[in-house]
C-alpha cells in the first residue's frame, strides 16, 4: 500500500517540527512538502538536523497552491491563520489544524478570548474525551468517546496542550459527578516550548528562564479556558452551550524545562464524592481509562512526572482526595508538543484513515 503524502505548514515552529519528527518515522505517511514563512527557500536540515532523512526538503511558501495536491495537510499555524487558509484547500484532502481556529463550538467564546473571524468547528481530535455514558461499553470504561466521531473525518481540530492535560486529569470526576463544577482550580507547570518559538520576547530567553518560574495569562485570560470548559461540559454529557455550568481558575506557570506539562487540577468534593473512599475514587479514574492505551493511572502513592512521558504520546495520571480541605486533586503529566499537539493529532489522523491508532506513536518516555 502506498503511503499517504503529507504537507506540513508551519514546519519550523515547535508543534510543526514535532509533527515532522513523528511523521518521518511513521509507517503509513511520507512528508513530501514543508512550508514556512521567513524560512522559505532554506533546506529543512538548517532547522531540524535531528531528522536526517528529510534534510533535503526545501521549505516552501505557505499557500493553497503549495498545500493542495497532497493527501494530508497539517496546519501548524498561529490562530487566525489556518482558518482562512483552510477555506481554500481541496475538499478531498484530509486536513488537521493544530491551531485554535476550529476548536471552539460557540462563537461567543471565540469572540471573547480570540476575536477576529470565527470558523466553524471541526471534528475534535481527542480520542479519549468522554462525551457521555454508554451502557454495555465495558471495553471503553462504560463511556462514549470522541474516538467514535473520528473515523472518516477529513477535517480535524487538534486540542490545545494545556486543555489536554486538564481534561484528561479531571473528566472522570466530572462524568461521575464527584466534584462541584464551579470550584475547579488548575495550576500547570509548563515547559518553555509551550510559549511558542519566537525571538521577540526577552522573557523567553535562556538567561531569563533558567532558575526562574513565572505565571502568565492569569486572571481568567488564557485562551485555553473556553476549550477546557467545552470539554468538561461534554464529559458531563452536555453541549458546549452548557459550558457556563463550569468555572475554572486557570494558572499556567512557565518553568525551566524545554517541554512538558504537569497539571494539578482540584475541585471541591461533591456529596457523592465524599461518600466514596480513596480506593473507590481511584477506581473511577481506572475504569474511565480502561482500554485507553496511551493513558496510565498510576498505582496509589505514585505521582506523575513530566520526565516519564517526554517524547511520547502518553499520559500519566493520579487522583487523591484531600479530606481535610474537602477537595479532590487530579494530576496529569504530558509532553506538550507530542501528546499536547502533534502526537495526539497523529493518533486522531490514524483513526480517521482507518490505520492502527498507535501507528508511528510511542508510549515510552525518555528518562532521565
Amino acid at each position: 500500500m502506498a503511503k499517504y503524502s503529507v504537507v506540513v505548514a508551519g514546519t519550523t515552529g515547535y508543534a510543526g517540527g514535532e509533527m515532522v519528527r513523528i511523521l518521518a518515522d511513521h509507517p503509513d505517511f511520507e512528508v513530501t512538502a514543508v512550508t514556512g514563512r521567513s524560512s522559505v527557500g532554506d533546506h529543512l536540515s538548517r532547522y531540524m538536523p535531528h531528522i536526517p532523512q528529510l534534510a533535503d526538503l526545501t521549505i516552501e511558501e505557505t499557500t493553497p497552491a503549495t498545500l493542495n495536491g497532497h493527501d494530508v495537510a497539517i496546519l501548524a499555524l498561529p490562530h487566525g491563520a489556518s482558518g482562512a487558509l483552510a477555506d481554500e484547500l481541496d475538499p478531498d484532502m484530509t486536513v488537521v489544524d493544530l491551531g485554535a481556529d476550529h476548536r471552539l463550538e460557540e462563537r461567543a467564546a471565540w469572540d471573547k478570548f480570540y476575536g477576529g473571524d470565527f470558523h466553524e468547528h471541526w471534528v475534535y481530535g481527542m480520542p479519549e474525551l468522554i462525551i457521555g455514558s454508554e451502557t454495555g461499553a465495558d471495553d471503553d470504561g462504560g463511556y462514549r468517546r470522541q474516538r467514535s466521531m473520528l473515523p472518516g473525518a477529513n477535517l480535524i481540530a487538534g486540542p490545545g496542550c494545556n486543555v489536554t492535560a486538564v481534561t484528561m486529569a479531571m473528566q472522570p470526576g466530572v462524568a461521575q459527578e464527584l466534584i462541584e463544577t464551579k470550584g475547579i482550580v488548575a495550576d500547570l507547570a509548563v515547559g518553555y516550548s509551550g510559549a511558542g518559538k519566537s525571538l521577540k520576547r526577552p522573557d523567553l530567553l535562556a538567561a531569563e528562564a533558567f532558575g526562574s518560574a513565572h505565571a502568565y495569562s492569569v486572571g481568567g485570560s488564557h485562551r485555553h479556558i473556553p476549550e477546557i470548559l467545552q470539554n468538561l461540559a461534554h464529559a458531563a454529557g452536555l453541549t458546549a452551550r452548557d459550558a457556563g455550568r463550569f468555572a475554572i481558575g486557570f494558572t499556567p506557570i512557565l518553568v525551566p524545562m524545554a517541554r512538558g506539562i504537569l497539571a494539578c487540577v482540584s475541585a471541591p468534593l461533591s456529596a457523592k464524592g465524599y461518600d466514596l473512599d480513596d480506593d473507590a475514587i481511584r477506581d473511577v479514574w481506572t475504569q474511565a481509562y480502561q482500554g485507553q492505551g496511551f493513558v496510565t493511572v498510576l498505582p496509589a502513592g505514585e505521582l506523575p512526572s513530566t520526565q516519564n512521558v517526554l517524547g511520547s504520546n502518553a499520559v500519566q495520571l493520579q487522583v487523591v482526595a484531600d479530606r481535610a480541605a474537602g477537595r479532590l486533586l487530579a494530576i496529569a503529566a504530558i509532553d506538550n508538543l507530542n501528546r499536547g499537539a502533534a502526537g495526539q493529532a497523529v493518533q486522531s489522523l490514524n483513526i480517521a484513515l482507518g490505520l492502527p491508532e498507535d501507528a508511528g506513536l510511542s508510549k515510552i518516555g525518555v528518562a532521565p
